[in-house]
Protein backbone atom coordinates (compact mmCIF):
# COMPACT_ATOMS: atom_id res chain seq x y z
CA UNK A 1 0.00 0.00 0.00
CA UNK A 2 1.70 2.90 -1.05
CA UNK A 3 2.17 5.77 1.87
CA UNK A 4 -0.79 8.67 -0.28
CA UNK A 5 -3.62 5.55 -0.30
CA UNK A 6 -2.68 5.13 4.01
CA UNK A 7 -2.89 8.72 4.33
CA UNK A 8 -5.91 8.73 2.45
CA UNK A 9 -7.21 5.43 4.48
CA UNK A 10 -6.36 6.64 8.01
CA UNK A 11 -7.73 10.19 7.43
CA UNK A 12 -10.82 8.89 6.56
CA UNK A 13 -11.03 6.37 9.01
CA UNK A 14 -9.83 9.26 11.70
CA UNK A 15 -12.50 11.12 10.34
CA UNK A 16 -15.76 8.17 10.46
CA UNK A 17 -15.33 8.61 14.09
CA UNK A 18 -17.20 11.89 13.95
CA UNK A 19 -20.33 9.64 13.44
CA UNK A 20 -19.65 6.97 15.60
CA UNK A 21 -19.70 9.38 18.34
CA UNK A 22 -22.67 10.64 17.04
CA UNK A 23 -24.73 7.33 16.78
CA UNK A 24 -22.92 6.81 20.14
CA UNK A 25 -24.93 9.76 21.64
CA UNK A 26 -27.43 8.66 19.80
CA UNK A 27 -27.84 5.77 21.73
CA UNK A 28 -26.78 6.99 25.03
CA UNK A 29 -29.97 6.37 27.17
CA UNK A 30 -28.70 4.40 30.35
CA UNK A 31 -30.26 4.06 33.08
CA UNK A 32 -30.25 4.74 36.09
CA UNK A 33 -29.72 8.19 35.15
CA UNK A 34 -26.63 8.83 37.03
CA UNK A 35 -24.41 6.12 35.28
CA UNK A 36 -25.36 8.01 32.36
CA UNK A 37 -24.35 11.48 33.28
CA UNK A 38 -21.16 9.68 34.63
CA UNK A 39 -20.90 7.70 30.87
CA UNK A 40 -21.59 11.30 29.37
CA UNK A 41 -19.09 13.53 31.51
CA UNK A 42 -16.24 10.32 31.22
CA UNK A 43 -16.51 10.45 27.10
CA UNK A 44 -15.66 14.44 27.51
CA UNK A 45 -13.01 14.04 29.78
CA UNK A 46 -11.74 11.16 27.76
CA UNK A 47 -11.48 13.67 24.64
CA UNK A 48 -9.79 15.77 26.33
CA UNK A 49 -7.28 13.67 27.73
CA UNK A 50 -6.73 12.49 24.08
CA UNK A 51 -6.14 15.99 22.79
CA UNK A 52 -3.56 16.57 24.97
CA UNK A 53 -1.51 14.09 24.77
CA UNK A 54 -1.95 14.79 21.01
CA UNK A 55 -0.34 18.11 21.16
CA UNK A 56 2.32 17.06 23.94
CA UNK A 57 3.33 14.04 22.18
CA UNK A 58 3.12 14.84 18.75
CA UNK A 59 2.32 18.36 17.36
CA UNK A 60 4.34 20.10 19.45
CA UNK A 61 7.35 18.20 19.66
CA UNK A 62 7.25 18.13 15.80
CA UNK A 63 6.41 21.73 15.37
CA UNK A 64 9.18 22.76 17.59
CA UNK A 65 11.56 20.94 15.82
CA UNK A 66 11.14 23.06 12.72
CA UNK A 67 11.24 26.28 13.79
CA UNK A 68 12.88 29.19 15.97
CA UNK A 69 11.53 30.21 19.15
CA UNK A 70 10.02 33.44 17.41
CA UNK A 71 7.86 31.63 15.03
CA UNK A 72 7.08 29.14 17.50
CA UNK A 73 5.49 32.13 19.85
CA UNK A 74 3.80 33.89 16.86
CA UNK A 75 1.87 29.81 15.64
CA UNK A 76 0.85 29.53 19.02
CA UNK A 77 -0.34 33.10 19.43
CA UNK A 78 -2.19 33.23 16.20
CA UNK A 79 -3.85 29.16 16.98
CA UNK A 80 -5.43 30.61 20.21
CA UNK A 81 -6.27 34.07 18.77
CA UNK A 82 -8.01 32.45 16.09
CA UNK A 83 -10.17 30.07 18.17
CA UNK A 84 -10.83 32.37 20.65
CA UNK A 85 -12.29 34.75 17.78
CA UNK A 86 -14.28 31.85 16.41
CA UNK A 87 -15.61 30.67 19.55
CA UNK A 88 -16.64 34.37 19.86
CA UNK A 89 -18.22 34.73 16.65
CA UNK A 90 -20.13 31.65 17.10
CA UNK A 91 -21.68 32.81 21.05
CA UNK A 92 -22.90 35.96 19.91
CA UNK A 93 -24.73 34.29 16.94
CA UNK A 94 -26.08 31.50 19.23
CA UNK A 95 -24.98 29.17 16.83
CA UNK A 96 -26.01 25.36 17.61
CA UNK A 97 -22.68 24.01 15.86
CA UNK A 98 -19.99 25.52 17.95
CA UNK A 99 -18.60 22.34 19.02
CA UNK A 100 -19.04 20.78 15.55
CA UNK A 101 -17.08 23.95 14.02
CA UNK A 102 -14.02 23.71 16.43
CA UNK A 103 -14.23 19.81 15.65
CA UNK A 104 -13.87 20.58 12.19
CA UNK A 105 -11.10 23.41 13.19
CA UNK A 106 -9.02 21.21 14.15
CA UNK A 107 -9.42 18.14 12.13
CA UNK A 108 -8.39 19.74 9.09
CA UNK A 109 -4.87 21.14 10.46
CA UNK A 110 -4.08 17.65 12.04
CA UNK A 111 -4.90 16.25 8.88
CA UNK A 112 -2.69 18.16 6.92
CA UNK A 113 -0.20 17.33 9.33
CA UNK A 114 -0.18 13.81 9.19
CA UNK A 115 -0.18 14.02 5.33
CA UNK A 116 3.36 15.72 5.39
CA UNK A 117 4.20 13.13 8.15
CA UNK A 118 3.66 10.24 5.71
CA UNK A 119 5.62 11.67 3.40
CA UNK A 120 8.68 12.12 5.15
CA UNK A 121 8.06 8.80 6.58
CA UNK A 122 7.88 9.90 10.32
CA UNK A 123 6.18 7.31 12.79
CA UNK A 124 4.66 10.12 14.41
CA UNK A 125 2.42 9.56 11.23
CA UNK A 126 0.42 6.64 12.43
CA UNK A 127 0.26 7.54 16.28
CA UNK A 128 -1.45 11.28 15.00
CA UNK A 129 -3.83 9.08 12.84
CA UNK A 130 -5.00 7.20 15.98
CA UNK A 131 -5.24 10.28 18.23
CA UNK A 132 -7.25 12.40 15.28
CA UNK A 133 -9.58 9.27 15.39
CA UNK A 134 -9.61 8.90 19.52
CA UNK A 135 -10.79 13.20 19.60
CA UNK A 136 -12.82 12.58 17.08
CA UNK A 137 -14.98 10.25 18.89
CA UNK A 138 -16.02 12.30 21.33
CA UNK A 139 -16.20 15.45 20.17
CA UNK A 140 -18.61 13.58 17.58
CA UNK A 141 -20.71 12.34 20.49
CA UNK A 142 -20.03 16.32 22.02
CA UNK A 143 -21.60 17.73 18.71
CA UNK A 144 -24.37 15.51 18.03
CA UNK A 145 -25.78 16.29 21.35
CA UNK A 146 -25.27 20.30 20.89
CA UNK A 147 -27.05 20.29 17.81
CA UNK A 148 -30.16 17.77 19.27
CA UNK A 149 -30.34 19.90 22.82
CA UNK A 150 -31.29 22.94 19.72
CA UNK A 151 -33.81 20.75 17.77
CA UNK A 152 -34.83 21.21 14.43
CA UNK A 153 -32.82 18.10 13.45
CA UNK A 154 -33.82 14.84 13.42
CA UNK A 155 -31.12 12.66 14.61
CA UNK A 156 -29.93 10.75 11.77
CA UNK A 157 -29.90 13.78 9.87
CA UNK A 158 -27.46 14.74 12.42
CA UNK A 159 -25.58 11.90 12.18
CA UNK A 160 -25.65 12.47 7.76
CA UNK A 161 -24.19 15.97 8.71
CA UNK A 162 -21.23 13.80 10.54
CA UNK A 163 -20.62 12.04 7.95
CA UNK A 164 -20.45 14.79 5.04
CA UNK A 165 -17.62 16.40 7.37
CA UNK A 166 -15.53 12.91 7.02
CA UNK A 167 -14.15 13.57 3.43
CA UNK A 168 -12.74 16.98 4.80
CA UNK A 169 -9.75 14.16 6.44
CA UNK A 170 -8.59 12.99 3.38
CA UNK A 171 -8.40 16.08 0.98
CA UNK A 172 -6.45 17.47 3.60
CA UNK A 173 -4.56 14.41 4.26
CA UNK A 174 -3.70 14.66 0.19
CA UNK A 175 -3.20 18.56 0.47
CA UNK A 176 -0.38 17.55 3.25
CA UNK A 177 1.30 14.93 1.42
CA UNK A 178 1.42 16.05 -2.15
CA UNK A 179 1.91 20.11 -1.28
CA UNK A 180 2.84 20.85 1.41
CA UNK A 181 5.26 18.20 2.91
CA UNK A 182 7.89 20.17 0.49
CA UNK A 183 7.54 22.73 3.46
CA UNK A 184 8.44 21.21 6.23
CA UNK A 185 8.44 25.00 8.48
CA UNK A 186 4.96 25.83 7.38
CA UNK A 187 3.83 22.33 8.54
CA UNK A 188 5.21 22.89 11.69
CA UNK A 189 3.65 26.39 11.76
CA UNK A 190 0.41 24.32 11.04
CA UNK A 191 0.97 22.02 13.90
CA UNK A 192 1.92 24.63 16.33
CA UNK A 193 -1.46 26.30 15.69
CA UNK A 194 -3.37 23.41 15.62
CA UNK A 195 -1.83 22.55 18.87
CA UNK A 196 -2.86 26.09 20.43
CA UNK A 197 -6.23 25.70 19.33
CA UNK A 198 -6.82 22.42 20.96
CA UNK A 199 -5.66 23.73 24.29
CA UNK A 200 -8.13 26.92 23.99
CA UNK A 201 -10.94 24.15 22.99
CA UNK A 202 -9.96 21.65 25.56
CA UNK A 203 -9.89 24.29 28.54
CA UNK A 204 -12.73 26.12 27.27
CA UNK A 205 -15.45 23.49 26.37
CA UNK A 206 -14.16 20.03 27.34
CA UNK A 207 -12.79 20.49 30.74
CA UNK A 208 -15.65 22.52 31.84
CA UNK A 209 -18.22 19.97 30.76
CA UNK A 210 -15.98 17.28 32.23
CA UNK A 211 -17.09 18.39 35.47
CA UNK A 212 -19.60 16.47 37.05
CA UNK A 213 -20.57 18.10 40.58
CA UNK A 214 -18.90 16.23 43.27
CA UNK A 215 -18.25 13.31 41.48
CA UNK A 216 -14.63 12.18 40.75
CA UNK A 217 -14.99 9.62 38.06
CA UNK A 218 -14.94 11.64 35.00
CA UNK A 219 -11.95 12.94 35.22
CA UNK A 220 -10.08 9.66 34.96
CA UNK A 221 -11.39 9.33 31.67
CA UNK A 222 -8.85 12.27 31.06
CA UNK A 223 -5.82 10.79 32.57
CA UNK A 224 -7.15 7.32 30.72
CA UNK A 225 -7.09 9.18 27.41
CA UNK A 226 -3.67 10.90 27.98
CA UNK A 227 -2.44 7.10 28.94
CA UNK A 228 -3.30 6.18 25.31
CA UNK A 229 -1.63 8.42 23.64
CA UNK A 230 1.56 7.77 25.31
CA UNK A 231 1.29 3.64 24.78
CA UNK A 232 0.89 4.50 21.70
CA UNK A 233 4.21 6.64 21.29
CA UNK A 234 6.02 3.70 23.15
CA UNK A 235 5.30 0.81 21.08
CA UNK A 236 5.95 3.18 17.85
CA UNK A 237 9.58 4.09 19.02
CA UNK A 238 9.97 0.43 20.46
Amino acid sequence: MSELIQVLVMTTIAGAAMPVGGVLAMFERISPQWIEDEFRHSVIAFGGGVLISAVALVLVPEGVRELSLGWIVLAFLIGGIAFWGLETVLARSKSSAAQLVAMVSDFVPEAIALGAAFAHGESTGALLAILIGLQNLPEGFNSFRELKASGGSSDWKIVGLLCVLVPLGPIAGWIGFSYLSAYPKLVAFIMLFAASGILYLTFQDLAPQAKDGDRKLPAVGAVLGFLLGVVGQVLLDG
